[in-house]
Formats: structure tokens, sequence, C-alpha cells
């Protein structure tokens, strides 16, 4: 009997989930609400190169051509890639282009009877007899509308694209009380290079955020407009932005990605042994973010710009926050070109922004949200089901309820990839649409209801403990290595992967590591 899978998006990990469900002799649907495949590569900032080095961010059986020779590749070479990816394994003809799913309902048992459940599913398997779902689909060209039944879900449709994240402001507060131009970073990010820079030319500009986003839109500012009409980035706090990899001339990857810098971290579900380890070995762990904090200090300058962060960069890289700092941004702050003004609290006015507990307000022409986006709005509108609206994100006070951050144990017959981060999501999503595939195949079953939720939990302890208050509900942060065992467990694959005990236990891994010909 065949069954049918439907994959939403085909972005990376909706071209993983495609090319790995094929591989076990399923036929799935990818439904793309645009014209082509990429997610965020499709069309990004002109200026965006990848922030993880290029060996890190790449498929396990598909390396980078040889004519790529940057460590960060532009989003023109990113997105080039991800094309040969999907026609080197023939996976365009899968896809359906412009076709937007806008709601997906679980045709089974009733929310009572899932709700009773022990086992995911009720028969702890991926397919039911009885259970199906249907997807409401749009074609945005014919402007038409279908419903496909499908035996099976993968949910692929990311975090970071779609539904901005705008602050919420006080009454007549907040960008209505401005009389400039207030957009969203997605609306700039959807200008070719050359109407972005005559939209901004000439304009007093406030960008708000200091992550990848609002580092490269600030970038591309100051390089129109120069010193006469400076950039101003409104931030709510200092973070550890990274200027390069390798620390001193040391590869952070031996400092945050091998089995021994594991070894210095407390993990969920580990024994008394390992506990006892990373407590002894907390000394080395405090040295390994020293070492990286003071490299970036100093090749900065951030005493200079009043810039160095509160916390340890060992919370931030939990966290998943890190990201490259564009070449040259500093200068440019010390030129004047771009100006850094602390804000951890705004509201708007007639002339701009003001910051709270200031008087004179920073006066502007056009402000821009760096702010991010709602991705669990994005994931938790698919449901028709108010009842998997509800459970589908679980507590906003604990982590997403995900086990192996793929399964939400309260919903069946579906999976979410790349929803939740790590600090290179094509490594992270390509390994789960291995063990989904997996799954889907009878390969091994997962335990109870209660058994996943207490793993979700246990990781949700740990997301804490390590992130502090830059807890993001949704990251495994450096912990890929202790992540990644418990996925080959699942499959009667071998965790250790490397040759012999020394590069087992000292050389970074990465994903050539977990290549399909070695199991």
């Amino acid at each position: 009997m065949e069954r049918k899978v439907a994959i939403v998006g085909a972005g990376i990990s909706g071209l993983l989930a495609c090319k790995y469900t094929l591989s076990k002799g399923f036929t799935p649907v990818v439904f793309e609400a645009r014209s082509s495949i990429g997610g965020v590569w499709r069309k990004t900032l002109e200026t965006t190169k990848l922030q993880t080095p290029k060996p890190f961010y790449q498929f396990s059986d598909f390396p980078w051509p040889s004519s790529v020779k940057e460590e960060f590749p532009n989003q023109f070479q990113v997105f080039d890639y991800l094309q040969s990816y999907a026609h080197q394994f023939d996976l365009l003809r899968h896809i359906k282009f412009n076709s937007k799913v806008v709601r997906i309902e679980y045709e089974g048992d009733s929310d009572e009877e899932v709700q009773a459940w022990e086992l995911w599913g009720g028969n702890g398997e991926p397919f039911s007899c009885k259970g199906k779902w249907n997807l409401t689909v749009n074609d945005t060209q014919l402007l038409s509308t279908e419903v496909y039944q499908v035996d099976f879900v993968i949910l692929c449709v990311g975090r970071f694209t779609d539904v901005p994240n705008i602050p919420e402001f006080p009454p007549g507060k907040g960008p209505e009380a401005f009389h400039g131009k207030v957009i969203h970073s997605i609306e700039y990010s959807a200008m070719d290079f050359a109407s972005a820079a005559e939209f901004i030319k000439g304009k007093r500009i406030a960008v708000v955020g200091f992550q990848k986003h609002a580092l490269d839109i600030s970038m591309e500012c100051s390089a129109v407009n120069g010193e006469k009409n400076p950039c101003r980035v409104l931030y709510k706090t200092e973070h550890w932005n990274v200027p390069d990899y390798e620390p001193w001339g040391l590869p952070l990857a031996y400092l945050y990605f091998s089995r021994f810098s594991e070894l210095l971290l407390h993990k969920p579900g580990e024994g008394f042994f390992l506990s006892l380890l990373a407590t002894i070995l907390s000394p080395v762990r405090w040295g390994f973010s020293k070492w990286v904090e003071s490299h970036i200090r100093r090749k900065l300058s951030l005493e200079k710009f009043g810039m160095v962060p509160k916390h340890s960069f060992l919370k931030e890289i939990s966290a998943c926050l890190i990201s490259t700092v564009p070449e040259g941004f500093y200068d440019r702050v010390e030129k004047g070109s771009i100006v850094l003004k602390k804000a951890p609290k705004f509201s708007f006015c007639q002339k701009g922004i003001l910051v709270d507990g200031e008087n004179t307000p920073v006066e502007t022409d056009l402000v821009i949200m760096a702010t991010g986006f709602n991705g669990e709005k994005k994931l938790k509108d698919i449901f028709a089901s108010s009842n998997f609206q509800d459970c589908i994100l679980g507590s906003p006070i604990a982590s997403v309820p995900f086990y192996r951050e793929c399964i939400n144990p309260r919903i069946p017959q579906l999976a979410i990839i790349g929803f939740s981060e790590s600090i290179s999501n094509l490594y992270t999503s390509e390994m789960r649409c291995r063990w989904l595939a997996e799954l889907l195949d009878g390969t091994f079953k997962l335990p109870s209801i209660k058994e996943m939720e207490k793993d979700a939990e246990r990781w949700d302890k740990y997301m804490k403990q390590s992130s502090g208050v830059y807890y993001r509900r949704s990251c495994i942060g450096v912990l890929h290595i202790w992540y990644n065992d418990q996925l080959c467990k699942d499959m009667g694959w071998n965790p250790k992967r490397k040759k012999g005990f020394f590069a087992e236990l000292f050389e970074p891994y990465v994903p050539s590591d977990y290549c399909p010909s070695y199991r």
C-alpha cells in the first residue's frame, strides 16, 4: 500500500526531507508557496554571506564545488549549491511550486481520543489505517484551491521568513505616531540591490536590532549615505558577534564541536560519571569561553566602543545567537557612518524614535525593524484544530515539546523539521530527516508519549541552564554530537564516526562524518 507523504516547504529542510523519504521508497509531494526552492536563500540581502564555515554547512554526500573557494560563500553561491543538490537527486519533479498550504486538518480520532492516547498516533506507528491529513492548498498563480489527503505531513516551514516579529508598543507610541516610514527587514530584503540603494539614499535611517540582518542592512545603508547621513543602529544588549572562526589562530570548532568540548558541558540525560566530569572540567569550559572573548574584544576593539557583553561567549553560542560581524563594520562605526545606540526600550514619536529615559528623540526618516520573525505564529496558524494549535508549541515558558526536536508526541502522523535551531541548521536538518525517514520505514519505534515528554523536559532544563536569560525555547546549542548520538542509536548506527581514539575525542565533527555510505 502506497503511503502518501506531504512536505510543506522547499527550503533546505524540505529538500532534505524529500531526498530521504524518496530513498525509503516513498513518493513525497512538496508544496512550495513560491516559484523556486531555497527558502531564506531564495531572496535575501544582496551583501549577505553564509555565517557558518563552509565545511559545517554542506550536505553529507554532496560537497561544495571546487569553484567555491570562499570559506563563507555569498547568497548567490549558496543558492546555486542548493539548486545543484536538487538537480543531482532529481527532487524538482516532486515539488509543486506556487502552492501555498494555508491549513492542515487531521481526519481520524476526535481531539478527546487523541489526548487520551498513551502511544504516539494511538499505536506508536507513523501511519494509521484511519488517520489522514487534509491539506488545503492555494495555487497562487491560478488563484484556485485544492484539498490533498495524505498519510503523513512533514512541516518544513522554517522560522526566519514570512511573519515579521514586531515589538508591541503602548497606544499612540507605536509606528503610527511616526511621520516617517517604518518597514521590517523582510520588506527591505525583498528589494533588489539597485532599488534598495535608491530607497535609502539621502535618508536618515535607524536600524533596530543587532543580529545578522541588522548588521548587514546597516552596512548597506552606510555604504550609500556615508557620514553625511549616518545609519543609527539601536540595540537592546551587546552580543559576542564574531569577526572570524579562528580565535587566536585556533579553529572555533575544536573548542565547541568535538567530543572533548562536549565533555565539559552538562547534558540532558547524562549519567553520574559524565555529570561529575563536566563539573570537574568546568575551569576548562570557562577558559575556552574567555579565550574566544579575548580574541573578539581585541580584534573588534569592543572596549573602545563600549560594546563588551556582560554575559559569556558560552551563553551566546548555547543560545544559537552568534553571528558574524561584516568586515569593516567597526571601522565604519569609528569613522561615523554607523552610530551605535543602546536602547533597551523605546517608542515612536513624530520625529522618530524616543529611547526610554531620554528627552531628545533620534530624528529619522526611515526605521528598519530588523527584529526577527515570528516563526511560532506561522507554525501554530497552519493547524485547523484549536487543540493542535494549543499543544504544538507547548507552554510559552518551556522549550517546544518536540521529541528529538522533530515530533510533538500529542500530534499524530506529523513531524516538524527546521524549527528547532542549531549552530549549523543544514547539518542538523539533514540528520533529522534521515532519522525521520528511518522512523517512517519502520526501522525503530518511538517510546510512549510520557517518555517522550520527559525527554523534552530534560532538554528544556539543559537549554535554560546553558542559555540563561537568552533562552530561546528551541536550540540544541553546542551539543551537536550528543544530540546526533541519540539519533544514531535510534537508527541502529554506530555513533562514533571517526577513526582512532584521538580523532574521535578531539577532531571536530562535520556533516561528512555522517555520510550515508557509512553507518
